[in-house]
């Protein structure tokens, strides 16, 4: 097996607004990354990432396909939204910086450390955006040659 080959891949599909549901693929994506056997602080980091890219979408989008694919060097989530955009991913990635309605706010949310904790919990982040199309979030969190399974 070459170290690009996926162990693992499983896609998710899931609504913007169901606030009902929101971290239930960060959920599973936990479970099977435990379930692959890959240490604790790299199946937290994917999980954080994980999180708060769902919850970007329930909050902003209407809907989004995620990607997790294992290999032996890294973990990849891929979240590609339909939703109204990033108009300046730069001022987006700033701590505290958010567009988040009150509504939300209210909720506990839109406290603009999203896309930071992502960057955080990453080791490569690719962010892309088309206003009024959606965006692509693309995190990477390398496995360490001792720590791949």
């Amino acid at each position: 097996m070459t170290s690009n080959e996926p162990l693992f891949v499983r896609q998710f599909r899931f609504e913007g607004k169901d606030f009902a549901n929101a971290g239930s693929v960060s959920t599973e994506v936990k479970a099977i990354l435990r379930s692959l056997g890959l240490p604790a602080p790299l199946v937290r980091r994917a999980s954080i990432v994980s999180y708060e890219a769902e919850m970007n979408v329930v909050i902003y989008a209407s809907s989004c396909t995620a990607t997790l694919l294992v290999d032996l060097r890294r973990i990849v989530l891929t979240f590609d939204d339909r939703g109204p955009g990033i108009p300046d991913i730069g001022l987006a990635m700033q701590v505290g910086y958010s567009t988040a309605t009150q509504e939300i706010r209210e909720m506990g949310f839109g406290a603009g450390m999203g896309l930071p904790n992502i960057q955080r919990n990453s080791d490569s982040l690719d962010v892309r955006s088309t206003v009024g199309h959606g965006t692509r979030l693309e995190a990477v969190i390398l496995i360490p040659p001792e720590q791949a399974s």
